[in-house]
């Protein structure tokens, strides 16, 4: 996509993990951790927790919705709870706030370096004067974002934190983008989504945004297109215009 290709939109809305950073790895090893401590303390009949169950009952979700549904695949019930549960807590929300501090302890202790190609796509979108957006389902964010240096990139971040004070449905649902783009000034139609989960990709699709751009980090081609992308790359430097004179 070309220069131009760009300029005919009005924001472009970026998902987080897996898109700008490679925290989703971080994720992933802190939702099996947690997952499967739990499964061998009070389900030792289960199988353990794997990452096709990140792919397809947690990822590009608010942080409980994935706890219950991942339980619910295995046909395990608990108590809601409440956010301020603490992570010994047998709750839902007990057990996503287990799993929040185990992510919080490897972002403190590793850092996070962004992707280089998307370091240089939002570099390329900033220099033509597009507004820009994170959107995504973690509370933890702006912490991200600061901790790899890209905080000031953006004009709006809406996290989970941010969707659970608007009372923002999570994705799959569009609201948090419809949102990010409301912030931004732009219709659904003169924006850009980008996203590496279905998840995440279906709500782009049901949003009615302009374009909805899957970020192939594992989730598979045919997934993102069958969720609703209108494009499919393996990294955001396929999106920085090339000069004209390149060979």
């Amino acid at each position: 996509m070309d220069s131009a290709t760009w300029e005919s939109y009005r924001a472009v809305l970026f998902d987080l993990d897996g898109v700008v950073t490679p925290t989703a790895v971080v994720h992933m090893r802190a939702w099996s951790e947690m997952f499967n401590a739990y499964l061998r303390e009070h389900a030792a009949d289960q199988q353990p927790y794997t990452d096709r169950d990140y792919y397809d009952y947690v990822d590009g979700k608010p942080r409980y919705d994935g706890v219950r549904d991942f339980l619910a695949s295995r046909g395990i019930t608990l108590p809601e709870g409440t956010s301020e549960d603490p992570p010994t807590a047998e709750t839902v929300r007990g057990l996503g706030n287990r799993k929040n501090d185990a992510f919080n302890e490897v972002l403190a202790r590793d850092g996070v370096e962004a992707y280089p190609g998307s370091v240089a796509f939002i570099e390329h979108l900033r220099e033509v004067g597009m507004p820009l957006a994170v959107v995504s389902s973690s509370a933890n964010a702006p912490a991200v974002l600061e901790a790899a240096g890209l905080l000031d990139r953006f004009q709006t971040v809406v996290s989970g934190t941010v969707a659970e004070e608007h009372h923002l449905a999570g994705k799959p649902a569009p609201a948090t983008f419809l949102y990010a783009a409301q912030v931004l000034g732009a219709r659904p139609q003169e924006a850009v989504v980008l996203e590496d989960a279905v998840s995440g990709v279906r709500a782009g699709a049901a949003g009615g945004f302009g374009l909805v751009v899957g970020v192939d980090r594992g989730v598979g081609h045919d997934a993102l297109r069958a969720a609703g992308a209108g494009l499919v790359v393996g990294d955001l430097a396929e999106l920085v215009p090339q000069p004209k004179d390149a060979a």
